[in-house]
């Protein structure tokens, strides 16, 4: 039995940092965090129909929202700045990945500000369970990035 080896593909630095720490993945975990809150909520919502989960998720979203397109402008930088970046179709994927999620978030979350509770179902829960599939979609592919491209890491 042969094994084969894949070489270590070389490292790309990071050009948005503070110190020698990136900050994209220093900003991307309030926005993930918010958004799969926010379908947690909802559920919540729907189990105790009490008013104070949906309030909640339309913060959530706010919050998400917002905070994602810190981090997306943040990795859109990097993007521009490092030529290397650009040529991983992983990047590519994460980038336009996110930019959905970002789209749907925006949208979940001006729906509702009217009215929190009356946009909840069904649009409301099921653009918060997109929402999830669009997180967790275009975290797998940031962490292909970072563990197995090797972006943003820096050797000890």
């Amino acid at each position: 039995m042969r094994l084969f080896f894949r070489r270590k593909p070389e490292q790309t630095h990071t050009a948005v940092a503070l110190g020698s720490h990136p900050l994209h993945p220093m900003v991307v975990p309030f926005p993930i965090a918010f958004l799969i809150t926010a379908l947690a909520t909802d559920l919540a919502f729907l189990a105790t129909l009490d008013e104070f989960w949906a309030r909640l998720s339309l913060w959530l979203l706010g919050a998400g929202t917002f905070m994602g397109v810190a981090a997306g402008m943040i990795g859109a930088a990097e993007m521009l700045i490092i030529g290397s970046i650009r040529r991983r179709a992983a990047a590519w994927s994460h980038f336009v990945v996110a930019v959905m999620l970002l789209s749907v978030a925006f949208l979940n979350w001006f729906m509702r500000l009217s009215d929190p509770v009356s946009a909840l179902y069904p649009w409301g829960i099921g653009m918060s369970f997109l929402g999830f599939l669009l997180v967790s979609a275009a975290g797998w592919l940031g962490g292909k990035l970072v563990f197995e491209e090797r972006v943003g890491v820096k050797e000890a």
